[in-house]
């Protein structure tokens, strides 16, 4: 009998199977099928990332992300890239782009939540000014900048969008609210920049810039949200009181934008959803103000009047406010190119770069390229590697015939060949960046870019590296580390780590698109 019982026992599962098959088609009858959204999203929106299993179980959407620069997506949008929505931290730019080319990118827009963008000063300090608890305003912020009363650290305002909302707001504030591209470069702007210290391609990496300088820093603009994260921080070395200039600042608004009006259904159902008051109560978690009027704001929100600054009305304008800071308001630096040129470079590799050097020279005309390129009266060195640092070749840029012609051969002369000393290559360059540092003082802004496709071959190796820069490398002076090809990715990151500074992947993006990333940093 038994025997016979487990003759039966396939039948028995394959029953049980299909009783499981049709209870499960049962529960899912009616459920729509799993909807797949591509969002495009400025990188500080990186934090909504844990609600996507949240967002899809109620909703039934899926959202997949890109993440990008506020003017890079609004410039990859405006020239067709396609997705179903945009969520960035404000649609300014945006909205402007499409008013001059006549095309309606944006279908429908809706507030998610907000935030300002404000300036975090040591307490100290904001206390002896009477600046915690009184008014200030945009002038009185420049003044103390220009006297070296006031170092702060804010991000490029052509990548990032804190940086962005503060020189606008602040030239909005010197010029007044009918600003036309002749009220644009102003002596308050010049002060302004003067204690612009510290810089970062990035509001989250500016924090950890900060935190690891705070000693020669006095505070920073970043989102008011960002800020109040960062007073929680135990890393933190004296608390921060927050500035809300008088004239009115620029507050991310975070808008949910629809770009394919087919899935204006789909779209509606997610705006609901985000507006709801679970989420926008987590929303607030993360430091950003609710829109949903039945949210009570919380008690960790200072208890501030925010008068919001007029934007700008053409894009002229806007292009011409960041142009000027990054061109004649904001002090030139020293960026040195450290750039492989073994053996293995030879072929696409060395043509992309040198594709690549040539458009940050000014022969990219697109609107990430033109806000990228080398700024006037900015140091460019170039020192080439191979099984040895070669020549340094070193310019103050400017776009005057001469300097471009120089730039142009020095990339053209860039010959693979020889094997790949990548340390020894960086003490050099760290030797010519301390002479340069000598010059011009100690807060001379200096930046090393490290480029190779392979792994260290000759010279000195990472641990010899390692004790070197431990005992003589200047600090502040990070490297920023491109990997490429065969590099050794793990290798790359300990060199940016060490340093301060950051490691970028040449491998899942062009280099076109790296190097200008890290033109942010610099």
């Amino acid at each position: 009998m038994a025997r016979l019982t487990s003759q039966f026992k396939p039948i028995h599962l394959l029953i049980g199977l299909v009783v499981f098959a049709l209870a499960a088609f049962l529960i899912n009858e009616g459920r729509e099928p799993t909807q797949h959204l591509r969002v495009l999203a400025g990188s500080e929106l990186e934090d909504v990332l844990p609600l996507l299993d949240e967002i899809e179980r109620e909703t039934g959407i899926r959202l997949e992300f890109d993440f990008t620069g506020t003017l890079d997506g609004a410039e990859s949008l405006a020239a067709g890239a396609k997705y179903d929505l945009a969520w960035f931290s404000h649609a300014k730019y945006l909205n402007l782009l499409q008013e001059k080319t006549g095309q309606r990118y944006i279908k429908s827009s809706e507030r998610i939540m907000t935030s300002p963008v404000v300036l975090g000063i040591k307490r100290s300090l904001g206390e002896r000014l009477g600046w915690c608890s009184g008014a200030v305003s945009w002038r009185d912020i420049a003044a103390q900048a220009a006297t070296g009363g006031l170092r702060f650290a804010m991000t490029n305002p052509a990548t990032s969008n804190s940086g962005f909302s503060t020189v606008v707001a602040a030239q909005v504030a010197f010029s007044g609210e009918a600003l036309s591209v002749e009220q644009v470069d102003v002596a308050e702007m010049r002060q302004l920049a003067k204690g612009h210290q510290l810089r970062s391609g990035s509001s989250g990496w500016l924090v950890d810039l900060y935190l690891r300088q705070q000693d020669q820093t006095d505070g920073l603009f970043n989102y008011e949200s960002v800020l109040l994260s960062l007073n929680q921080n135990p890393q933190l070395k004296e608390q921060l009181c927050l500035i809300y200039p008088s004239e009115g600042v620029i507050t991310a608004d975070y808008p949910l934008l629809l770009l394919d009006e087919a899935e204006r259904v789909s779209y509606q159902k997610l705006v609901d959803f985000l507006k709801s008051t679970s989420i926008q109560q987590r929303l607030m978690a993360s430091g950003r103000r609710p829109v949903n009027a039945q949210v009570a704001l919380a008690a960790t929100f200072p208890n501030q009047l925010i008068l919001e600054a007029p934007f700008p009305a053409t894009l002229e304008v806007v292009d011409a406010i960041l142009m000027a800071y990054l061109d004649r308001q904001l002090r030139p630096g020293f960026s040195l190119y450290v750039i492989d040129t073994s053996g293995s470079m030879e072929g696409e590799g060395m043509q992309q770069l040198k594709t690549t050097l040539h458009g940050l020279s000014g022969k990219d005309q697109s609107l990430t390229g033109q806000f990228a390129r080398y700024r006037q009266g900015e140091r460019i060195g170039f020192l080439p590697f191979a099984s040895q640092p070669k020549s340094l070749s070193s310019w103050d840029f400017s776009l005057n015939t001469e300097t471009l012609s120089q730039l142009a051969s020095a990339i053209d002369a860039l010959q693979p060949k020889g094997g790949t000393a990548i340390f020894d290559a960086l003490v050099r360059a760290y030797e010519l960046a301390a002479v340069e540092r000598q010059k011009q003082g100690a807060d001379y802004p200096i930046s090393l870019v490290l480029m190779s496709d392979g792994a260290n071959t000759s010279g000195r190796d990472e641990e010899a590296f390692r004790r070197w820069y431990q005992q003589h490398g200047p600090k502040n002076i990070p490297v920023f580390s491109v990997t490429f090809g065969q590099a050794d990715q793990g290798q790359m990151q300990r060199i940016a780590e060490l340093t301060g500074g950051r490691n970028f992947d040449g491998r899942k993006h062009s280099l076109s698109h790296v190097f200008k990333t890290i033109r942010g940093y610099q």
